[in-house]
């Protein structure tokens, strides 16, 4: 199984979350807001309203998780981060493992 983590503007994170599963890239997606700080192009960027999505996934379909999203995100440099889990509940994976085949 793999968690990807996505950061995104607050009002283009329900879309994606929505994109994911609708295209069985991933079986569900937690939303949660955050306020991000980093340097963009030489510019500081202070308190800027994001939203960060867990979208859980297999290993299988994270490719295409990751080519899909990175075509439909808003960012130019889209945050999309692959954590792999090295222990999960069987019964949430066999979930997972439906969801998105």
């Amino acid at each position: 199984m793999s968690t990807v983590y996505i950061t995104a503007p607050r009002d283009a994170a329900s879309e994606l979350a929505e994109f994911l599963v609708e295209e069985r890239l991933a079986a569900c997606v937690n939303i949660m807001n955050c306020n991000s700080t980093y340097r963009w192009e030489g510019e500081m960027h202070e308190d800027d309203k994001e939203a960060i999505l867990f979208a859980k996934t297999t290993a299988e379909r994270y490719p295409e998780l990751e080519k899909q999203l990175a075509e439909k995100h808003t960012n130019d440099v889209p945050c999309i981060e692959r954590f792999d889990e090295a222990d999960i509940i069987d019964s949430f994976a066999n979930w997972v493992q439906s969801e998105v085949n």
